[in-house]
């Protein structure tokens, strides 16, 4: 784990990490406003943020689904958050052709959990040099997380993390098994993360419009940072709402320092 940037090593501080912003980025104004916050709120706390925005939403049940306000423009907003606020920045990736074009704006590359087998994407992730974070599939075991971890070192990047994003339970819901934690952290021999927000999505509506259920948001994350997750992922915003992605599962933006005060207090009683 030497390798491993600050940010995202927990033993740095002796507290978990954040990964956390909206589901996609839907402006300057949203993004800088949602980043100034949540470094206010995690700073006191020691609690390292990492900024995560999509730039563009590739996955989505519908054809008139938002996907974003255009590739370049969002990832110049990420770019901007960290310039001017100071904080590393994160993001999905969908193809391999987009690792190097999205390296040039952020500082951590995302692989979506449906895409963490491919491995020309884990390949072009890692040729980057950046620090490259994969999602858990939900049709994974935890421990078969390995072999995709293994492709990033085997392509000469050491600064790789994994997260569980849930597990899927029938054809509309996700579970997240606390074992998978210390299971990753084993076999993975890296960081593991805990997505808080998409592991309570319900997804594959008649609709076409995912569901989720945020009241237990709480729960999933403190169970997360028990079981030993070194980092936390969540998607927030100011008015989930009217947001123009995944808003059902989202955490609002007024709810944020309270969890993180509960998720730090689990993590130093833990020792």
């Amino acid at each position: 784990m030497t390798d491993i940037p600050n940010y995202l090593n927990s033993s740095a501080t002796g507290n978990f990490f954040l990964l956390a912003g909206p589901c996609v980025i839907e402006g300057e104004e949203m993004a800088l406003d949602i980043a100034e916050n949540l470094l206010k709120i995690t700073t006191p706390l020691n609690v390292p943020l990492v900024f995560k925005g999509s730039y563009r939403k590739a996955n989505r049940s519908r054809l008139d689904s938002f996907t974003g306000i255009g590739d370049e423009k969002a990832l110049k907003i990420l770019d901007k958050v960290r310039r001017e606020l100071g904080i590393p920045t994160v993001t999905d990736i969908h193809a391999a052709d987009e690792a190097s074009m999205a390296a040039e704006y952020v500082d951590i590359l995302q692989i979506p959990a449906f895409l963490c087998r491919q491995t020309d994407i884990l390949v072009a992730a890692a040729a980057t040099g950046l620090p490259v974070n994969i999602k858990k599939g939900q049709f994974l075991a935890p421990e078969s997380m390995k072999f995709a971890v293994e492709k990033v070192r085997e392509s000469n990047n050491p600064n790789v993390t994994v997260t569980d994003r849930g597990t899927m339970f029938g054809y509309r819901d996700l579970i997240v098994d606390m074992r998978s934690f210390p299971i990753m952290k084993r076999e993975c021999g890296c960081p593991v993360i805990a997505d808080i927000t998409h592991s309570l999505q319900q997804p594959n509506t008649s609709g076409g419009v995912t569901g989720g259920m945020p009241e237990m948001i709480s729960t999933i994350a403190k169970a997360a940072i028990a079981s030993g997750a070194d980092g936390i992922f969540m998607e927030t915003h100011r008015n989930p709402e009217v947001a123009k992605s995944d808003g059902a599962n989202m955490l609002p933006l007024d709810q944020v320092e309270d969890l993180l005060n509960r998720l730090s207090a689990i993590r130093f009683a833990l020792g």
